[in-house]
């Protein structure tokens, strides 16, 4: 597996969050290697985005989300599930892309339709906020057959408070496959 240079990141949100689709997300726990593909996204596209945590501010919470691009945003919701982003765009920017699906490949119990579940099975939680996405045991990969599918755009989920925001495509997923946490 090769994994994705920070250079990767370092572009527009929207532009990540569809090339995210059909990677390999890749934690090594205890020696295990946890391997999720990459089938749903969403992209925050910095502080004007009335859906982006970034849109309250710079805070504790949300810093990693202004620093370089290729480290984990993650975050609690709901007192119960963690979410996973990456940071994308250049420093001091505030975008991230949010995985919201995976389809298993290797060690992953559980489901993985929807960001808690998904971060739930690949065994993520907030010991990895800030965690560089380039590194050995936690990271996105190219798959070494990379294969051809068609990518759907639709308005993200849970965003209502959003106004305008809410109903702009801005999740992908990809057409058919199973795994897609809603269509």
């Amino acid at each position: 597996m090769r994994t994705l240079p920070r250079t990767f990141y370092d572009r527009s949100t929207e532009t990540v969050a569809k090339e995210l689709l059909g990677m390999l997300l890749v934690h090594r726990i205890d020696g295990i290697m946890r391997v999720g593909r990459i089938v749903e996204t969403e992209a925050y596209l910095g502080p004007h985005d009335l859906a982006a945590h970034t849109s309250r501010g710079r805070t504790a919470r949300t810093e990693v989300m202004f620093g370089p691009p290729g480290y984990a945003y993650v975050y609690l919701i709901y007192g119960i599930y963690n979410c996973l982003n990456v940071v994308t765009e250049a420093e001091g920017h505030g975008s991230a892309v949010l995985f919201r699906a995976l389809e298993p490949i290797a060690n992953l119990e559980g489901g993985t339709k929807g960001p808690g579940l998904l971060c739930r099975a690949m065994g993520i939680d907030r010991r990895l906020y800030g965690h560089d996405l380039t590194s050995d045991d936690f990271f996105i990969a190219a798959p070494e057959r990379p294969e051809a599918f068609t990518i759907v755009a639709r308005p993200r989920v849970g965003v209502d408070y959003a106004g305008e925001w809410a109903s702009r495509p801005l999740r992908f997923y990809i057409q058919s496959n199973a795994f897609v946490s809603r269509k």
